[in-house]
């Protein structure tokens, strides 16, 4: 399990560039991002399960290569990247420049850890990895629809 959990949790082994990992694992997560949209128009029940599982599945993974390398929040994880970038689309247009948009607020945020993300890094385990994420996916999904509501060109 520690071999799936090293794969989960490094983004199927983006966590390894050796420059800006984050930024790798965030990439993973675009073409994650624009399935996703699809199987949200499709069935939005089964959307917030997988998205749901994905959350779930992060959070077992991070705790599992934190214990495992004994670091808090070591960079090769980032599933948590992964994790919170679906988070920041989530029911948000699927269009490419929707999703760079948010790809660089997202980054930005999840760099800054504006608060309550710092607090939430501070939570034990592989919940404290993914959490300040989530909450920067979070608050990316809040700054996007923003900019779509004020009519920016999103």
């Amino acid at each position: 399990m520690k071999g799936l959990a090293r794969f989960i949790a490094t983004g199927a082994y983006a966590g390894y560039v050796p420059y800006a990992p984050g930024t790798a694992g965030t990439l993973v997560a675009l073409p994650l991002a624009w399935a996703l949209g699809g199987l949200a128009e499709a069935n939005l029940a089964a959307y917030w399960s997988v998205l749901g599982l994905i959350v779930a599945v992060s959070v077992w993974a991070a705790g599992v290569l934190v214990r495992e390398l004994a670091q808090h929040d070591p960079g090769v994880i980032v599933i948590d990247e992964v994790a919170g970038y679906l988070l920041a689309v989530a029911l948000l247009p699927t269009t490419p420049l929707v999703l760079v948009v948010a790809f660089f607020v997202f980054r930005l945020l999840d760099i800054l850890k504006p608060p309550p993300a710092a607090q939430a890094e501070a939570l034990p385990g592989g919940l404290g990895v993914v959490a300040d994420d989530l909450v920067a996916g979070l608050m990316t999904n809040l700054l996007v629809r923003l900019a779509i509501f004020f009519g920016l060109p999103v």
